[in-house]
């Protein structure tokens, strides 16, 4: 063919290839809205944004990345996490949020559509999920010390009390510690009575589900960033302020520890943990998740940095007004939290004031992240049942009964020796499985990444470049392999000094490996459950001669007339002929 009918054909090629997109899209859009009418959607794109960044904004932008900064080199530790972020955390973020909007499934029937020998991944997120549960005491904890701060005289602020120490009220007001984690004790009303509060909160945000969630999300997640620019102005203006700058940013080339950023970014960023997934999923299908990840990424990492100006300014005046160096005062976690902070605050003009926005703030962060948890987890159920728990009223119900079962056990929290359960769980049944979880999830579906990147330009328009496909097959799958020999694992210490005894480390153990295990049972299953299957083809090949004559012998016969319901060979013709079918009857 001359040289104008290979252009016409590659046209028509061209157009028939367009035209098969076009279709494909309008397909998956028409499932989409059938599926959304099962189990909802985001009202707005602004919905999904604000649940998504108060989901991904939490304490750990307050509490530990700050201190991670200081702790690793100051300045120097932002080239690693800028790196990581750019390699491992922005790709993750978007694999997780196109899968997740693809398949419309929460993060365990997901993997029905992508890889089942992979569901166990989604089990295992469903298991850390009711441990991460356990995170609701952070909102507990700071509703304590929030209703505390409305006194004439903050109650941490001076030592003349008969309860003081060097942790006085965190150890022997808030919590009342007992001796250990054999000595639980009694319950704290006080603390019930929060706990009961923050379930109650939960409840109404998500018993619509997206359709309450996503209205709450209004308030909770653009509250705590008022409240953070508060006290950034407050704080740069204390005196000693600008030297805890200085020990926050200064670098340290001696000091780069890139473990330490990497898993500050699978902390912060909430990837390899299934809630992406579950919260793409309530996405139109032609949503353009890609630009959505490369914003919410750039608001989490800037909220971790400027996080970092609101407490080290404060850690600075604390410094000052107690004649210390910054170092000495500098803490990570609940002490930051619940100790060094209030103690910051308590030395400021309108005390008061000061510790109501920083523990409304710490509340708000909290509360967003634990709803958000707690929707997915039953979210992944329901799509597992959907027949029976997506049925009119019954959503409602289920959301009750999980909620009034978690409240229930919760209340081990509140016991004098709660605060040895928390530490126990949140060390081995929360941290410890995440990054399996992460090796895992790339094995799956990184090998798949050039079918990913066409899922991703059909619903968005957009193709990802080829960065994204080598993180997913090599970068991502090697930094994790390297973090999971790197990690020292040690036993749990609670500040250093308690010792838990034998049988708690051994359920602890026991927690991580409920979850990790969970990816190789399930795929031995489906092994078995196919060589079961191979063998029954098998047994049904080799004895099809000898089944056929069963069903033939066994039919409805009329002997006189010859006349069989099933078509019978001739080669049995004589054979049947022989018998005699006088007894027979079906």
């Amino acid at each position: 063919p001359n040289t104008k009918t290979k252009l016409v054909h590659m046209c028509l090629y061209c157009n028939i290839h367009i035209l098969a997109l076009e279709m494909n899209r309008e397909r998956r859009k028409a499932e989409n809205q059938r599926r959304a009418g099962d189990r909802g959607q985001w009202a707005s794109k602004t919905e999904y944004v604000l649940v998504v960044a108060g989901n991904v904004v939490g304490l750990g932008n307050v509490w530990r990345f700050p201190y991670l900064c200081y702790k690793n080199g100051g300045g120097a530790f932002l080239v690693p996490y800028c790196l990581l972020a750019v390699v491992c955390g922005i790709p993750l973020f978007l694999l997780e949020t196109s899968v997740g909007q693809y398949t419309q499934e929460g993060f365990i029937t997901c993997w029905r559509k992508l890889c089942p020998l992979a569901q166990g991944i989604g089990y295992g997120n469903l298991v850390i999920k009711l441990y991460d549960f356990i995170y609701i005491i952070i909102q507990v904890w700071a509703l304590f010390y929030l209703a505390s701060s409305f006194t004439s005289k903050l109650p941490w602020a001076s030592c003349d009390n008969t309860w003081n120490t060097g942790k006085c009220k965190m150890d022997r007001v808030v919590l009342v510690v007992s001796g250990g984690i054999e000595e639980l004790g009694s319950v704290r009303w006080e603390l019930a009575l929060c706990l009961l509060l923050c379930w109650v909160f939960c409840y109404f945000s998500i018993w619509k589900s997206v359709r309450s969630s996503g209205k709450v999300a209004y308030f909770t997640a653009t509250f705590p960033y008022a409240m953070l620019l508060i006290l950034l102005i407050r704080g740069l203006t204390l005196p000693g302020a600008w030297e805890g700058i200085y020990f926050y940013l200064y670098p340290d080339l001696n000091r780069l520890v890139w473990i330490e950023a990497g898993s500050q970014i699978c902390f912060s960023y909430s990837v390899a943990a299934g809630m992406l997934i579950v919260l793409g999923s309530y996405n139109e299908y032609n949503n353009n998740c890609f630009k959505d990840c490369f914003w919410l990424c750039l608001l989490n990492s800037g909220t971790s940095f400027v996080a970092g100006f609101v407490v080290f300014s404060v850690l600075g005046f604390m410094a000052q007004k107690q004649g210390v160096t910054v170092d000495s005062v500098a803490e990570s976690g609940p002490g930051l939290a619940f100790i060094a902070y209030p103690q910051a605050t308590a030395m400021m003009p309108l005390p008061q004031f000061w510790t109501v926005c920083f523990f409304l703030m710490l509340i708000f962060l909290s509360v967003d992240t634990h709803f958000v948890t707690v929707e997915c987890f039953i979210a992944s159920i329901s799509d597992l049942f959907p027949k029976h728990l997506r049925a009119p009223g019954r959503s409602e119900i289920f959301v009750l009964l999980i909620c009034l079962f978690f409240f229930l056990t919760h209340l081990t929290l509140v016991t004098e020796g709660g605060i040895y359960i928390f530490q126990l769980i949140g060390y081995y049944g929360c941290t410890r499985a995440c990054d399996f979880m992460a090796l895992s999830q790339c094995l799956a579906l990184a090998w798949g990444a050039e079918r990913v990147i066409d899922v991703i330009e059909d619903m968005t328009g957009q193709r990802p470049c080829a960065f994204f496909k080598l993180c997913w097959k090599y970068i991502i799958p090697l930094l994790t392999l390297v973090i999971l020999y790197l990690v020292g694992y040690t036993h749990l210490k609670l500040n250093n000094q308690y010792v838990y005894p034998a049988w708690a480390y051994g359920l602890g153990w026991t927690m991580t490996l409920s979850s990790v295990l969970m990816v190789p049972l399930w795929a031995v299953f489906c092994f078995l459950y196919l060589v079961r299957i191979c063998f029954l083809l098998v047994f049904l090949v080799q004895s099809m001669p000898a089944l056929l004559l069963y069903l033939i012998i066994n039919v409805r016969v009329s002997c006189p007339n010859k006349t069989f319901f099933l078509p019978v060979p001739s080669s049995f013709q004589g054979f049947l002929t022989n018998l005699s079918f006088s007894k027979l009857r079906l």
